[in-house]
């Protein structure tokens, strides 16, 4: 090997390794400084494709747990009310037990009615004001409580149904299975109006007919009256109820105090209306609005519950000696079906605390097994530590050693 002082190939050497220790032991410093052995996507890329995969299932676990734990606050919230129902329900079976004793007189029959009456309103009102999150808990519509590990094949909906609470309805019994629905989307169209001709004596009309009285229309309007000048009116791009755009219509100044044009709403059409005129005088052309279906939810299968005992029937909305036993009999019915109604409830909840607890119970495995990935092995990491250290410092001795071994071309020139 020939001396040359252009390149000191030993140093570089050194120093290539040197470089290559220092970003080993920068890289161990990172991880047991953040505790994580992905600390960027160099680290490890498909480690982190993994991590970040389990972190979201994780998370969706997390909310899932909490979206079964509201559904379960929500049904012992009615539970809760149905318990005070069946109290007042034993109050009125007293009252008609002893309003059906003869020994009572009128006017003691005429106080046990009113507090009857009284035990009936508190029911309704019950029913009526029982909320949870600004919701009335009373419902036949059913609750969808969604649970998933953030796959579309680990999501499950839970349609749960607290039934109705009034005084035309206590309590609830078997009801009927509803078919899950999956749904559809909003749908537009374009109605033509369909005109009639003003004859002597009898007005236009302009009608624009939908699929439904749920429907909605949208749009700007344009209109003339016998053959003269347009004009319009802007419903806007919101579309609006058939009674909504019918009153926004009669707003408008132009339409309603000028023209004396009159919107109104018949079935599932908005009708326009003109002056009375000359046969075709007062004819009127309108075109330009779009209606919209709205777009229908999708629910999964449940069970719609059977209605209870109705107080407000003839023969059970006043206590009197002559419907004492007819409404013990039915109070007697309304204990049991609210009985039955709470035992649904009681049932949606164990099912929605189960739900709750798989949920968390594979948010821990799924953390774990992120840790594993994730996670810094700092008994690995203390032994690189020390390892990159040393390696670091006999770097540094052996780049001083390297640029110290060209000192010696000197002595030939001496």
């Amino acid at each position: 090997m020939s001396l040359s002082i252009l390149n000191n190939i030993a140093a570089l050497y050194a120093q290539n390794n040197l470089n290559n220790s220092q970003s080993s032991l920068q890289n161990t410093l990172n991880q047991l400084s953040s505790g994580s052995r992905i600390n960027s996507g160099a680290d490890d890329p498909s480690g982190l494709a993994v991590a970040d995969g389990l972190h979201a299932n994780e998370a969706a676990l997390t909310q899932s747990s909490q979206n079964a734990t509201d559904g379960v606050g929500l049904l012992q919230t009615a539970d809760g009310a149905l318990s005070q129902v069946t109290n007042l329900l034993d109050s009125a079976v007293t009252l008609a037990t002893e309003a059906a004793n003869g020994t009572l007189t009128s006017s003691q029959i005429s106080s046990a009615n009113q507090e009857y009456q009284n035990i009936l309103t508190q029911i309704g009102n019950i029913g009526s004001t029982t909320n949870f999150n600004s919701s009335n808990v009373f419902s036949a519509n059913p609750e969808s409580l969604f649970v998933t590990d953030g796959s579309s094949s680990g999501a499950t909906t839970y349609s749960d149904v607290v039934g109705t609470l009034s005084a035309a309805s206590v309590g609830t019994t078997a009801g009927t299975t509803v078919a899950a629905s999956a749904g559809s989307a909003a749908t537009t169209s374009t109605p033509t109006a369909t005109i009639v001709a003003s004859t002597a004596g009898v007005a236009s009309t302009a009608t624009f007919a939908t699929s439904a009285a749920s429907d909605l229309l949208s749009g700007t309007l344009t209109y003339s009256i016998g053959g003269g000048a347009s004009a319009t009116v802007a419903l806007g791009a919101t579309p609006l109820s058939l009674t909504a755009a019918a009153q926004a219509l009669n707003n408008d100044s132009t339409f309603h105090t000028t023209n004396s044009l009159t919107a109104s709403v018949s079935g599932s059409s908005l009708v326009i209306t003109g002056q009375t005129g000359a046969s075709g005088a007062a004819t009127i052309a309108a075109s330009g609005l779009t209606a919209t279906v709205p777009a229908v939810a999708a629910h999964a299968a449940y069970t719609s519950a059977g209605a209870g005992v109705d107080f407000t029937a003839t023969a059970v909305a006043t206590l009197s000696a002559s419907s004492a036993a007819t409404v013990l009999t039915s109070v007697t019915t309304a204990i049991a079906d609210v009985a039955y109604q709470r035992g649904t409830i009681g049932a949606d909840v164990n099912e929605l605390t189960s739900a709750s607890s798989v949920a968390s119970s594979e948010e821990v495995n799924l953390t774990s097994a992120e840790d594993s990935i994730r996670s810094t092995n700092y008994g690995q990491a203390a032994s690189d530590l020390s390892k990159y250290q040393i390696l670091s410092q006999t770097g540094i001795s052996a780049l001083a050693q390297a640029n110290s071994v060209q000192q010696e071309v000197l002595k030939l020139l001496q």
